[in-house]
């Protein structure tokens, strides 16, 4: 039983975070199904099935305050959608011990990104100038499978890859590229679950993670499409990127035999040092922000 409310709880994290954020539910949610022991074909398959639910909850969510772009998000479902089936066919051809210290690597990789991402952005406040418009097709096609593709390999990378960019296209409104994000995912997580599927067959699936983590993600969904317009991203990104390279990097270094025991705990220890610092100057950024613009108003 507490097993189950830790991952309902798990659900509820990752989907907080993937809705105010527009990334990160299947790298949270895998990373710490992985500290589980889960095989990675078996904890991105369940997590895939559970996000075809809370994706679908998100989307609405953001489609009903206005978050969502509908013509980015019919560029990005179609090749995201071939991505994703065959990165889950590659994923089941791995054996699982092989397969976990790659993963963790791709994890941290992407934990990293949301990581410094945040910590040396201004999050959603850095783009200022928005035109309204869909991102071209002719480089919103190829990303969207690579992203695709990664997410279905790595349990998550499909907010990772596609929000930066997006944001960094500067052509949509933050809260319009999150939502957008969002929203696709349904139709990735959709392909991704159907390659599992094929590749694993139904009884290779835990059906009670995949319950719990739907239970949890569709509380925090409406939750966390209203976070958006509130929350401040950049702590909320910080926090989250340094969680998940913590819990993936320890894989790591000890799948890899990087170092010994002890010299893993320093690294380890340094990066928890590094991170609450990092929280802490983000906040403090955050709060000068927001006397500097009252300052300005008045």
């Amino acid at each position: 039983m507490r097993r189950l409310l830790a991952w309902i709880l798990i659900g509820f994290f990752a989907q907080l975070i993937d809705g105010a954020l527009g990334m990160a539910y299947g790298v949270t949610s895998t990373s710490l199904l992985l500290l589980f022991g889960i095989a990675p074909a078996v904890a991105s398959a369940s997590v895939h099935v559970a996000e075809i639910f809370t994706a679908l909850a998100s989307g609405i969510s953001h489609f009903h305050f206005g978050n969502v772009d509908p013509k980015t998000v019919y560029r990005l479902i179609v090749p995201g959608m071939l991505g994703a089936f065959l990165g889950a066919f590659f994923l089941s051809s791995l054996p699982g011990d092989i397969a976990k210290p790659y993963i963790a690597l791709l994890l941290g990789g992407l934990g990293i990104t949301i990581f410094f991402r945040f910590l040396f952005k201004s999050g959603q406040q850095t783009v200022r100038q928005t035109t309204s418009q869909a991102p071209r097709r002719k480089w919103v096609a190829p990303l969207g499978f690579v992203a695709g593709f990664v997410d279905a390999t790595g349990g998550g990378g499909w907010g990772p890859f596609m929000t930066p960019v997006l944001l960094a296209n500067n052509t949509l409104a933050p809260r319009q590229v999150i939502g957008s994000v969002d929203t696709s995912e349904f139709a990735i997580s959709l392909a991704a679950t159907l390659g599992f599927v094929l590749s694993l067959g139904f009884h290779q699936f835990q059906w009670e993670w995949v319950l719990a983590l739907i239970i949890g993600g569709m509380v925090a969904a409406p939750i966390a499409a209203w976070f958006v317009q509130k929350v401040p991203a950049t702590i909320l990104g910080v926090l989250v990127g340094g969680l998940i390279v913590l819990t993936n990097f320890n894989t790591v270094l000890t799948s890899f035999a990087i170092g010994t025991p002890v010299v893993r705990n320093i690294v380890l220890f340094t990066f928890l040092l590094i991170w609450l610092g990092a929280v802490i100057y983000t906040m403090i950024r955050f709060r000068k922000r927001c006397k500097s613009n009252q300052q300005r108003s008045s």
